[in-house]
């Protein structure tokens, strides 16, 4: 996987918390596998495992261009063995992974009860380290803490360096929110962002969330957010104590400072001759040999066989995948796609939205477009962060996560949003739209029929996820695991993610951390019930659609009464119009006061008839009974 160009050193804050994994990392970058081989990162979610995991790549590579970084997850690593065992493919399999010279590999907490896969890990680590090559892990826990790990295998992940991220500290947390603003060119009041770092954020991910709600209102309202209003805008208590930073902190990192060393060796050969004949060989077979042109630009030397390697086994993967793309469409033979070493990533995307082409992911609605939607002061700020989604998806708010009671709108919202994106598109977004039960149901149906990643791939491939319903997913392990690895892959990828749920994040019970830090780090955004201005415009909306002329005192009356939902402001309006119909009456404020406050309206009296006007059948005075007896006479009738 290529490294997210935006998680560097230079925009990772360090504080006390995190110094001594920082300082570790840049001796790693500046150094690979001469330090600290491995080096075991761990920390909670949301505290910046994988930016700095990123950044010793960056590092690494920004010193020496020609170093393959390969930055994987695990369970993509898991993926990968899977199909390379069911494919006869291990030996394809180990040279990929054997010639990289750096291995981040994220998440490996995820290796607790994989026998199989601790097995080929603990291989593939022994053949690094004996290459010297460099080794970086991240994980939620230490490695003692994974559940059934090898023994073998707890001992080389902590054979290196094992060291973790905290929480960051209160001047942390300043110097967090204020390299966000710069980065983001926005200016709030003195003493905003200390009030924000005041609160005991858990993570940097909610604290990042926090900082997006603030931006939001504060673009909303075209008013700066001052000091004062800073808790009540993002629901916190007053009050709230700062958190202690470590004292052992900095002892530990005076420590670990005496064992610093950096090593830069360089490897000269003679390379020239070898790389022009390579170059021939291959652009007669019709691949592009950019790669090779730029090492010959270079006024250091390459390593020139890993260099040749490396190239060779590109090919070697785009021939496997073209190859399997060709069984699905045989019009890719041509393609040039499967000529470049250097788009390697971009044909096995294309291959993943080929397996799932044949079941696209559910899109959203098209009868809920944003023109439909009225805006409110209960609705306009998850309104506004959609229309900026429209403008720039998967860059500023991302993920969204729009919280509310039933029937406020949010369905209508996200469909809404997944519309206008395919419209700026010009069609060419693929946009799912889908509630967590589906999603829950198509997963279940994937695993009984043995799909699971053709069902994977409909959901990688999307430009926009959008997720209604989210809350549904907690306390289900395996579709919390999947949801888990779409979102990463897709946020990594700057596809664009939103959520629905009936709650807030931190209010869902039985919702993993990982996947509730992920949430709140993006915006958090309330829809409440209808507000008195927005309840006017919709009436006027659902009077107009069912033909009703605007009757403003009629509206003024509904409007002044509160709903809980809008779904319920649409129920009154069929109620009113079915009483009024049945009644023979004009919808008016005086009708709909009467049908709403004073009970139900009794049917009008039915017209006292004479017979003159009857059935002929009915004139026969020995078939009809004009005069119904009184309640005793019709007793007596009864009891004969």
């Amino acid at each position: 996987m290529n490294l997210d160009p935006r998680y560097r050193f230079e925009n990772y804050i360090v504080g006390g918390a995190n110094r001594l994994a920082v300082s570790a990392a840049r001796a790693v970058g500046q150094s690979p596998g001469t330090s600290y081989n491995p080096l075991f990162i761990y920390s909670s979610s949301g505290l910046g495992k994988t930016h700095l995991m990123l950044a010793i790549g960056h590092l690494a590579r920004s010193l020496n261009p020609q170093m393959t970084v390969e930055y994987v997850t695990l369970e993509e690593f898991i993926e990968e063995l899977n199909h390379a065992i069911g494919d006869s493919a291990m030996e394809l399999f180990k040279r990929r992974f054997h010639m990289v010279d750096m291995l981040l590999l994220d998440d490996v907490q995820f290796l607790a009860g994989r026998k199989e896969t601790q097995s080929e890990m603990l291989r593939l680590f022994n053949t690094l380290q004996r290459a010297g090559k460099q080794v970086v892990l991240t994980s939620d826990r230490p490695p003692s803490e994974i559940a059934d790990l090898d023994d073998r295998l707890i001992t080389r992940l902590t054979g290196g360096l094992v060291v973790d991220v905290g929480t960051p500290d209160y001047e942390t947390r300043v110097a967090i929110l204020r390299s966000k603003c710069e980065e983001r060119g926005v200016v709030f009041e003195a003493g905003v962002l200390d009030e924000v770092a005041r609160i005991n954020f858990t993570n940097v991910r909610e604290l990042q969330g926090a900082l997006n709600r603030l931006i939001a209102c504060q673009t909303l309202e075209e008013a700066p957010v001052t000091a004062r209003s800073v808790r009540e805008l993002l629901g916190e208590k007053p009050d709230t104590p700062l958190l202690v930073p470590s004292q052992a902190r900095g002892q530990e990192f005076a420590s670990f400072l005496s064992d610093l060393s950096e090593v830069v060796s360089q490897h000269i050969d003679s390379w020239r001759v070898r790389v022009v004949e390579s170059m021939t060989y291959w652009h007669q077979l019709g691949y592009v040999t950019l790669v090779l042109e730029r090492a010959l630009e270079e006024t250091e030397e390459p390593d020139v066989d890993t260099l040749l390697s490396r190239y060779e086994a590109s090919i070697r993967r785009l021939r496997e995948l073209e190859a399997e793309a060709q069984k699905i469409d045989t019009g890719l033979a041509a393609s040039e796609l499967f000529k470049d070493p250097e788009r390697v990533g971009e044909a096995e995307l294309v291959l993943a939205r080929l397996v799932g082409g044949a079941e696209p992911p559910p899109g959203p609605d098209p009868a809920l477009t944003r023109s439909e939607l009225e805006v409110g002061a209960s609705n306009q700020l998850a309104v506004h962060a959609v229309d900026t989604i429209i403008d720039e998806p998967g860059k500023k708010y991302n993920p969204l996560f729009v919280y509310g009671p039933p029937g406020v709108g949010k369905t209508h919202l996200l469909n809404a949003l997944g519309n206008e994106l395919i419209a700026q598109s010009g069609g060419a977004f693929t946009v799912a739209v889908v509630n967590a039960s589906q999603f829950i149901d198509e997963l279940i149906e994937a695993l009984q029929a043995e799909e699971i990643e053709k069902w994977r791939a409909r959901y990688r491939v999307v430009d926009a996820l959008i997720l209604d319903d989210v809350d549904k997913c907690a306390g289900k392990e395996r579709s919390q695991e999947e949801l888990f690895h779409i979102f990463n892959s897709l946020f990594y990828n700057g596809r664009q993610i939103v959520f629905a749920s009936v709650h807030p994040p931190k209010m869902i019970e039985g919702l993993e951390e990982r996947l509730r830090s992920r949430f709140e780090g993006g915006l958090v955004v309330e829809i409440q019930a209808p507000d008195h201005a927005l309840r006017e415009k919709l009436y006027a909306r659902y009077l107009a659609d069912v033909g009703e002329r605007l009757d403003r005192p009629l509206i003024d009356f509904l409007a002044s009464r509160s709903v809980p939902s809008v779904a319920e402001m649409r129920g009154i309006v069929d109620r009113l119009m079915k009483a009024a119909d049945v009644v023979g009456v004009p919808l008016n404020a005086s009708f709909a006061r009467k049908e709403l406050e004073g009970g139900a309206t009794a049917p009008a009296p039915r017209k006292q008839s004479n017979g003159r006007d009857a059935d002929p059948f009915f004139l026969d005075e020995e078939k009809v009974l004009w005069d119904w007896p009184d309640v005793t006479g019709r007793a007596i009738e009864e009891f004969r």
